[in-house]
């Protein structure tokens, strides 16, 4: 009889305690309106979430009276700490201060003139640190049981014994999203998430149009090295031809979704079909969507389906739900089959695959997913991956897909980024104009002495690949920018990064008379629908400038880079600090209508104070 009373009090008292532990609300601005994409975390934990479309929450959180960190871009941080209420709304002032321009005076002397700043890192053990007062952060390298591809940052190559750099372009994302998260959650991003070429792909330049019946621009720029006067610096940026959203052809679209137990928190699946639903509202009615799903086995829950049946699509996308192990091969076999039945002939047949990337059942490992992958890339359908959540996330085995997969990948911690991903730049996401894009830069050894492209460490390719047209190479999406930067060790400096090499007997007297060129760029790639690969051809003129008579766009793509090498304790930047990256990003911020150049800086900011 006892037990009988016992089990009714128990289950009032978990009812209660999981009724106590439940805060939810909606975040508005200063209009009032609700704001999507807002990350929503509990202080001092890595528990999060992120407001709806129409700025809605709800977080289990660990204990009754939380402190929760409501943040965006453009708007000040807020911390609230919950009361007894189980529903808390929240107003975001706009943060004046980040989003206006910003005038910095004192640059010049720092990077044009003798002497960059020569402050190394500082308290890189710290455990913890103060923001603004109050925001404890631990700057742990754990990250549990996330896992990346390992990266040797790429060396610097004497001219005389390889005069040529070749690599495939990466239109990539993921690892700016990716390491933001780390750092606003507390934690210092392990070395080899920082991949520091789609670190500066993030963020838009502004290069020039291509010319009428050319799929991209080539832009070049030369200046001092700002962290290292003696040192040049180069930069080779394209530009796709933008697309309107209505002239992109016809789309036969897959979701293959990742319902497994381990997606089962609220920046995994729940994120994941917010996100689905934001590219939704981007398709036309001639536009198709069919949603296979995989868990421990996989399944067709939604036949392709006009995308003017939107009703239809969204009833079987708000009926997922997470349980189970993860069989992803059996998911990729079933997506493609179905986009192959489907297959539009010069349409856009693409694959898009929401996951944390942790598959356990059936093919799991990276190797065989990789070879099938690549099979099925025969078909032309390509594929884009989507990562989300923490703990567990795979980074190594999405990057290795969407290379293998003729696509991209991006890393959505927010309805912020799903935006950007899904619906400012959903065109050069789903859809690519040129494909097997390759670059060769050679370099004049009458003026170089030694080169080292900065990031690309796993898109190197050998010189012979670059005429071969069988050689797989990334592909550029409409309206892409892909930056690439050169550090160059002029003739006659002396460096401890170079040693010794005998001058080519029979090349040394080819440079001759052509002192006024740096390099020569070509851009080989293939029109979306050929296998043969055509060229274009730049030369980059050996005239440097000061570096802050560069553009704007050149200045902060260098910021960012540094960024990037200060995070993976580069030892080429020895004598870099933050200080110097932030004051750098702070004077090529532009108009920056958007905020995302502000939240760089700000990220900047939190990271001088915490590493």
């Amino acid at each position: 009889m006892k037990k009988l009373i016992i089990i009714p009090i128990l289950i009032v008292h978990h009812f209660l305690f999981a009724q106590n532990f439940l805060v939810s609300g909606i975040v508005t601005d200063e209009s009032g309106q609700g704001v999507p994409g807002v990350n929503v975390i509990e202080k001092g934990t890595t528990n999060g979430t992120t407001t709806d479309i129409d700025g809605k929450y709800s977080l289990q959180v660990s204990t009754p009276k939380p402190v929760l960190v409501f943040s965006f871009i453009g708007l000040e941080t807020k911390e609230v700490k919950v009361g007894g209420n189980s529903t808390l709304d929240v107003q975001l002032s706009n943060d004046v201060q980040s989003l206006s321009e910003v005038v910095v005076t004192g640059l010049a002397g720092r990077i044009s003139g003798v002497s960059i700043s020569k402050g190394r890192r500082k308290n890189r053990n710290k455990s913890s640190i103060k923001i603004r007062g109050v925001s404890t952060l631990n700057y742990s390298t754990q990250n549990q049981n996330e896992t990346y591809n390992t990266i040797d940052q790429n060396s610097f190559v004497s001219v005389n014994g390889k005069p040529r750099s070749t690599f495939s372009i990466d239109v990539d994302k993921a690892a700016y999203a990716n390491i933001r998260r780390m750092i606003n959650n507390g934690n210092q991003p392990p070395g080899d998430a920082v991949k520091i070429e789609e670190m500066i792909n993030y963020f838009d330049y502004e290069y020039a149009d291509p010319v009428k019946g050319e799929p991209f621009s080539i832009n070049t720029e030369l200046a001092i090295c700002p962290w290292n006067d003696k040192h040049k610096l180069m930069q080779i940026g394209i530009k796709g031809k933008s697309m309107d959203q209505m002239d992109v052809p016809t789309s036969n679209l897959v979701f293959l979704l990742d319902v497994s137990g381990s997606m089962n928190s609220q920046n995994k699946l729940p994120l994941l079909k917010s996100s689905l639903k934001l590219l939704l509202n981007q398709l036309r009615e001639d536009d198709r969507v069919a949603i296979v799903v995989y868990a421990g086995s996989a399944g067709l829950v939604l036949p392709s389906t006009s995308a003017s049946n939107k009703s239809k699509i969204l009833k079987a996308i708000d009926n997922l739900s997470a349980g189970g192990s993860t069989a992803g091969g059996a998911g990729i076999e079933l997506a493609y089959k179905v986009a192959k039945r489907n297959f539009i002939i010069g349409g856009n047949n693409r694959v898009i695959l929401g996951t944390d990337g942790d598959f356990n059942v059936g093919i799991s490992k990276t190797g065989g997913l990789k070879d099938l992958i690549k099979e099925k890339a025969k078909s032309g359908i390509y594929l884009t991956c989507l990562g989300f959540g923490m703990g567990n996330y795979r980074d190594d085995m999405l990057e290795t897909l969407a290379h293998s997969g003729n696509g991209n990948h991006a890393y959505i911690d927010s309805m912020q980024e799903a935006y950007l991903v899904l619906g400012k730049e959903f065109a050069g996401t789903v859809f690519a104009i040129a494909k097997d894009v390759k670059i060769q830069v050679e370099f004049n050894p009458s003026v170089v002495a030694a080169y080292r492209l900065i990031g690309y460490e796993s898109r190197l390719l050998e010189d012979e690949d670059f005429k071969d047209d069988k050689k797989d190479a990334g592909e550029l999406g409409a309206g892409h920018t892909v930056t690439a930067l050169y550090e160059i060790i002029p003739v006659g400096v002396k460096s401890k990064y170079i040693k010794e090499v005998e001058e080519l007997k029979y090349q040394k007297n080819d440079a001759v008379g052509l002192e006024d060129e740096m390099a020569t760029t070509r851009i080989r790639y293939k029109p979306i629908h050929a296998n043969k690969s055509k060229e274009l051809v730049r030369v980059v003129s050996n005239s440097e400038r000061e570096w802050l008579d560069c553009s704007s766009d050149f200045q902060f793509a260098s910021s960012v880079a540094l960024f990037g090498m200060l995070l993976s304790d580069s030892k080429y930047v020895a004598d870099g600090d933050y200080n110097l990256v932030s004051e750098m990003a702070k004077n090529s911020k532009g108009k920056d209508s958007e905020g995302y150049r502000g939240e760089f800086i700000r990220l900047v900011g939190t990271a001088m104070m915490g590493f």
